[in-house]
C-alpha cells in the first residue's frame, strides 16, 4: 500500500517539480528585488505578480506572457482608480471585476488578458492599500523576474516540445493508415468509418505541432541555448508544411477507402499492403531525428508503397481503386519530402514538385 502511494505521488509530480521550483525562485527573487529597489518593506504584490506571470509562460510564447503582465497592470490601474473613488467592499469588488474586464476587452485583449485583469482587480481591492505607483513598480518587477527566470535562468528545453509533438503527429497519422489498410483488406465499412473519424482529429495534432514549433523557435531566440538546439528546432519546423499535406492527403485517402468498403467491391489486399507500408514509413519518421540513418528506411518503404499502388492501378482499371492508388502515391511523396526536410534545409528533393519527384525517383518492383 505504501509503495503504491509513493508510485502515485511520483507519477503525479513527474513533470511538475521543475515548474514548482521555478515559481518559488521567481517569487523569492521578486520580493528581494522589490525591497532592494525601495518598493516597500513587504512587497507581496511583486511576488504575486511573478507567480501569476510565470504561470503564463509555461508552455507559452513570450508575447503571451507579456500579454498577461499587461493584464495584471491594467487591472491594478483600474482597481486603484475605482478604490480611490468609491472605497472598499464587496459591491466595489464586483464593479472592479466588470470594469477591468470591459477595459481589457475594449483594448482588444485575448481571454488571458481579460481574466488576469479581473484577478488583479480583486487582489488590489483585497490587499492593504499602498500607492499606485508602488504597486505598478511591484508588478513590473514581478513580471520582469518571471520572464527572466523562465527565459534566461531556467529556460525550457526547446527540442523536447517539438520532438514530442512530432512523434505524436506522425504516430497518430501512422495509426490512421494502419486502420485504413485493415479496413480495405477486409472490406470493413465500419472500421473505415472509424479511420475517417480519426483522420479528422489529426488537425488537433497538427495544431499542437505548429504551436510547439512556435514555442521552440521563441525559446531559442531568447534563451542561452546551444546552436545544436536551434538547428534541431529548425529541422522539426521544416517538416510542418509536409505534415500538413500528409494530413490532407490522408483524409482524402481514408474517404476513398470508406467509399470502396461501402460499395461492396472485393477487398484489395495489395492496395491495403501499400497503405500499410505508408503507415510503417510514417512511424519511422520521428525516429530519424535521433537516428539519421533511418532516413533511408523511410524513403525505401514509402517508395515501395507507391510502387505497390501503381501496380494495382495498372492491373485493375477501377475508378475508386485508381483514386486510392493516386492518394497513396501523393502521400508517399509527402512522407519522403517530410523525411528529407528533416535532414537538409534546401535539398533539391524537397523543392521538386510532386509529379517530378514521382517520375524522377526509381520505384522498386511491386511485391
Amino acid at each position: 500500500m505504501k509503495k503504491k502511494v509513493i508510485r502515485t505521488a511520483r507519477r503525479r509530480l513527474y513533470g511538475h517539480l521543475w515548474p514548482i521550483l521555478q515559481t518559488a525562485v521567481a517569487a523569492i527573487s521578486a520580493w528581494y528585488l522589490a525591497v532592494l529597489l525601495g518598493a516597500e518593506q513587504r512587497p507581496a504584490f511583486a511576488s504575486i505578480a511573478a507567480v501569476i506571470s510565470l504561470g503564463a509562460t509555461f508552455g507559452e510564447r513570450r508575447q503571451r506572457a507579456v500579454q498577461l503582465i499587461s493584464g495584471v497592470m491594467l487591472g491594478i490601474v483600474v482597481a486603484d482608480l475605482i478604490v480611490r473613488a468609491i472605497g472598499h467592499g464587496l459591491p466595489q469588488i464586483g464593479l472592479l471585476v466588470v470594469l477591468a474586464m470591459v477595459a481589457a476587452v475594449l483594448l482588444g485583449g485575448g481571454e488571458l488578458l481579460v481574466t488576469e485583469a479581473a484577478v488583479s482587480a480583486i487582489l488590489v481591492a483585497s490587499l492593504a492599500s499602498s500607492a499606485a505607483d508602488v504597486r505598478l513598480l511591484e508588478v513590473l518587477i514581478g513580471g520582469g523576474v518571471a520572464l527572466a527566470v523562465h527565459s534566461l535562468v531556467f529556460p525550457p528545453d526547446p527540442v523536447l516540445g517539438v520532438s514530442r509533438a512530432t512523434s505524436a503527429m506522425f504516430g497518430d497519422l501512422g495509426s490512421v493508415l494502419r486502420d485504413a489498410a485493415a479496413a480495405l483488406s477486409a472490406g470493413d465499412a465500419r472500421r473505415a468509418e472509424a479511420a475517417r473519424q480519426a483522420a479528422q482529429e489529426l488537425e488537433d495534432r497538427l495544431e499542437d505541432l505548429r504551436t510547439a514549433v512556435l514555442i521552440g523557435r521563441d525559446t531559442v531566440r531568447w534563451a542561452p541555448v546551444r546552436w545544436r538546439s536551434r538547428a534541431e528546432v529548425e529541422r522539426h519546423a521544416r517538416t510542418v508544411q509536409h505534415a500538413e499535406l500528409a494530413v490532407a492527403n490522408t483524409r482524402m485517402l481514408v474517404r476513398h477507402v470508406l467509399h470502396h468498403a461501402r460499395s461492396g467491391r472485393p477487398p484489395e489486399a495489395d492496395l491495403a499492403a501499400a497503405i500499410r507500408d505508408l503507415g510503417i514509413a510514417v512511424l519511422e519518421l520521428p525516429a530519424q531525428f535521433e537516428e539519421p540513418w533511418r532516413n533511408g528506411d523511410v524513403l525505401s518503404v514509402a517508395l515501395q508503397a507507391a510502387a505497390r499502388a501503381t501496380a494495382v492501378a495498372v492491373r485493375e482499371p477501377d475508378i475508386v481503386v485508381g483514386e486510392i492508388a493516386g492518394q497513396v502515391r501523393s502521400l508517399a511523396i509527402d512522407i519522403v519530402k517530410a523525411s528529407e526536410a528533416g535532414e537538409t534545409e534546401h535539398g533539391a528533393l524537397v523543392e521538386a514538385p510532386t509529379e517530378e519527384l514521382l517520375e524522377g525517383l526509381p520505384l522498386p518492383e511491386a511485391a
